[in-house]
């Protein structure tokens, strides 16, 4: 009786490719990008506003300022008052004269409380703004 050969035989030399670490580390990048790249931008959740066109990008410099429901403002995850907000702004515009800023504010806010926010971004004359909304669905 002939004894039959063993594929898996250990003196044999193996020729084919292992794909699966490869395919595991383009799994993991794929993963780490999607995390990052929806994390750019710190904040506090609020209810946007719906615009016909959103669109924009976001530095990594890039200041987000949120107003709540309740009038409550925030610059990225830190609540501050007015007079916070615009000493911390200073001090951004004085280390990077051009960096971004974003305002956040929720739909059912007074406009009085976005429009107190603008007033002192013009006055220190910050000029790159974006004001974020939501796409507006049809």
């Amino acid at each position: 009786m002939r004894r039959r050969k063993n594929p898996y035989d250990e003196h044999e030399v193996h020729t084919d490719i292992n794909v699966v670490p490869m395919l595991d580390l383009a799994w993991n990048l794929l993963l780490v990008f999607m995390i990052v790249v929806t994390a750019s931008v710190q904040g506090i959740s609020v209810n946007l506003p719906k615009a016909s066109a959103a669109v924009g990008k976001v530095k990594s410099t890039t200041k987000a300022i949120t107003i709540t429901a309740e009038g409550t403002m925030y610059l990225d995850s830190f609540p501050v008052t007015m007079a916070e907000l615009e000493e911390r702004l200073r001090q951004f515009k004085a280390a990077d004269p051009d960096f971004p800023v974003v305002v956040r504010g929720d739909e059912k806010i007074a406009y009085k409380g976005v429009i107190e926010v603008l007033d002192l971004l013009q006055r220190l004359e910050i000029s790159q703004l974006a004001l974020v909304t939501q796409k507006l669905v049809k």
